[in-house]
């Protein structure tokens, strides 16, 4: 039986070995051909569900195009399954001089990034790629990470010595730079930047700064010396993490304001005829203020009725300054 033409969205993979058993799975059924889903199911430690959700994935993924003949297909009959067309799936990936180019500067560039775990594996998959690309993978290029990575690589060598440290902090919430001693736990990059994780004394609570706010900093004789409570934040969703005690605040924005909405966390963002209404948690309503200003006109907001007040009485002082006549 073949299943119908119109395909449906599947659910994500729940496991980071998902892409590994998907790429393994193809030539595995050229092999068997009408072999049973169960016995499949055993042969790759899976659930006979979860099998299933593999070959739904599986049937929208192919080559460019995306139309008829260019994804995988199969026949279920039953219980039984037969990949028809593989998408070319079965032969060894080719890599073009700009693909292969392209692979060797960003492994590279990962191989020097600071903070980056399995860094040997890396370096092992750099060689056999600059091995197989011959003259390609000798190619001049150089790669420069961005400034920033001798501070980083220096709080690095502290958090090592376990060492408390005295910085001057510049928090871009509150636009205020302070001075403050912190316990460090770790460094850890998100992203592209480097971020220091430690026990704020005077914030009584675990911190996270970012290295290129760190204006200044001093290693300090004593041992750093975290609490008990002192734990280390989650960065599977990374750095902001919205929460239901955070501001919220609604904003409706004009077309030359949208990119806020991919920019930043939003809690809901809906048409409201040409405009959006978009409504986001925030730290600090500071901070939303200074960022909304600077949208101007494009942007009208809607609340909290702290933060309309704010900036209704910024505006108004703004403006008295031009009603003003210049001595």
């Amino acid at each position: 039986m073949t299943p119908p033409q119109q395909r449906t969205p599947v659910s994500r993979p729940t496991g980071g070995d998902r892409l590994g058993r998907l790429l393994n799975l193809v030539p595995y059924l050229l092999a068997r051909p009408g072999i049973e889903v169960a016995e499949a199911a055993a042969d790759f430690h899976v659930s006979v569900q979860q099998l299933r959700e593999d070959l739904e994935l599986l049937w929208v993924c192919g080559l460019p195009g995306y139309g008829p003949g260019d994804l995988i297909d199969m026949a279920l009959d039953g219980d039984r399954v037969t990949i028809t067309y593989d998408a070319g799936i079965d032969r060894p990936l080719r890599l073009n001089p700009d693909e292969a180019l392209a692979l060797v500067v960003a492994l590279r560039m990962l191989a020097e990034t600071p903070g980056i775990g399995s860094r040997d594996a890396i370096e092992r998959a750099l060689a056999k790629i600059e091995n197989a690309t011959g003259d390609l993978g000798d190619a001049p290029v150089a790669v420069r990470l961005p400034a920033g990575t001798e501070r980083l690589d220096a709080i690095r060598d502290i958090v090592e010595r376990h060492h408390a440290m005295r910085i001057t902090y510049y928090t871009a919430a509150r636009d205020e730079t302070s001075s403050r001693i912190v316990d460090p736990m770790r460094v850890l990059m998100v992203g592209n930047r480097g971020y220091l994780e430690a026990w704020c004394r005077r914030a009584e609570a675990t911190r996270l700064f970012r290295v290129d706010r760190i204006d200044a900093y001093e290693e300090l004789d004593e041992p750093a010396a975290p609490p008990e409570r002192a734990v280390p934040h989650d960065m599977s969703d990374g750095v902001f993490q919205p929460s239901a005690d955070l501001p919220l605040v609604t904003v409706r924005v004009g077309r030359g304001s949208r990119w806020i909405t991919e920019y930043y966390p939003c809690e809901e963002v809906r048409r409201d005829g040409d405009e959006w209404l978009v409504t986001m948690r925030v730290t600090d309503l500071g901070w939303a203020q200074r960022l909304l200003l600077g949208l101007g006109s494009d942007v009208t907001v809607l609340g909290p009725p702290e933060l309309v007040a704010q900036i209704r009485g910024q505006a108004e002082a703004a403006l008295d300054q031009y009603a003003t006549p210049a001595p």
